[in-house]
């Protein structure tokens, strides 16, 4: 899944995962499109994003 990194913040998406590619300063997240993987979880712990790209990777 290719995922364009904005160079704005996705407003609504929050994100504290630092070593992401698409981690923002204050929280935010720079990519166009986000997708959480996880089916039939019971809370939040138990879901993935798949979007996830370790910083320094492209």
């Amino acid at each position: 899944m290719a995922i364009k990194k904005m160079s704005e913040p996705n407003e609504g998406i929050k994100c504290v995962v630092d070593t992401c590619e698409y981690y923002m300063k204050g929280d935010h997240c720079a990519a166009e499109k986000i997708e959480v993987e996880k089916i039939s979880t019971t809370d939040s712990n138990g879901t993935d994003c798949s979007t996830f790209t370790r910083k320094g990777m492209f």
